[in-house]
């Protein structure tokens, strides 16, 4: 695929766990649909199902990944060869996974992970949550560093918003494109995220999650009450 497409652009993440609401391959093909019309430039989806109907919905790139628990790994993105090995059956263009410095399930390494993927023809993304992670990425050679993890770690920094100082340091120090993702929920953190140098912004659960959406209105309401 081109990457530039990409470049400046809105991704928009179309994700339903087995626990919510809109858990559904249908519905999030047309979410990916109502995405492209608002105007996304890519999609990240989870599942071999989801990846599958939004192709059939859409033209966009997709970001493809799986989340499984495994009992001997915090790592949950893409976490071993096995998932590798359904996401390269999709046509997804692009592969994302944890490549934090966790242990992955089975003891798997990541450099064998990235390899399978580019040996393949995708391109592969480095879901971090560090500036450590986000250069021992680069290094090893992702096509595609991305923040998503920030915050999410035991040991990286938590913020409600997006960390936009880690952002500006991966974006100094990595040669590979960076795109931000994690906890933007105001259009004007894309423009910032920009200015900054990113590549593109993954957005989520403020567009896709309803029921996430729902609790900002729900929490305002309540603020009022209190007073």
């Amino acid at each position: 695929m081109e990457l530039e497409k990409l470049r400046g652009q809105v991704i928009v993440s179309c994700q339903a766990l087995e626990n919510e609401p809109l858990y559904s391959s249908f519905i999030m093909s047309k979410m990916a649909l109502a995405a492209k019309e608002g105007g996304a430039a890519g999609i990240r989806a989870n599942s071999v199902a989801d990846i599958t109907a939004i192709k059939q919905e859409v033209d966009l790139p997709v970001i493809g990944l799986i989340k499984r628990d495994y009992s001997d790994s915090a790592v949950y993105i893409t976490p071993t060869i096995r998932e590798v090995e359904e996401l390269l059956t999709t046509s997804a263009e692009i592969v994302a996974l944890d490549a934090t410095k966790q242990e992955r399930p089975n003891r798997e390494q990541l450099p064998d992970l990235l390899a399978q993927i580019q040996e393949a023809g995708r391109l592969a993304m480095a879901d971090v949550s560090t500036l450590e992670e986000a250069v021992a990425a680069d290094k090893m050679g992702f096509d595609l560093v991305s923040t998503t993890l920030a915050g999410y770690t035991a040991y990286s920094r938590k913020t409600e918003t997006p960390d936009f100082e880690l952002l500006a340091e991966i974006i100094q120090q990595v040669k590979a494109p960076v795109i931000m993702e994690g906890h933007t929920d105001q259009p004007e953190q894309v423009t910032k995220a920009l200015e900054l140098g990113s590549f593109a912004v993954v957005v989520g659960s403020i567009i896709t999650r309803p029921q996430v959406i729902t609790q900002k209105y729900v929490a305002a309401a309540k603020k009022f009450q209190a007073e």
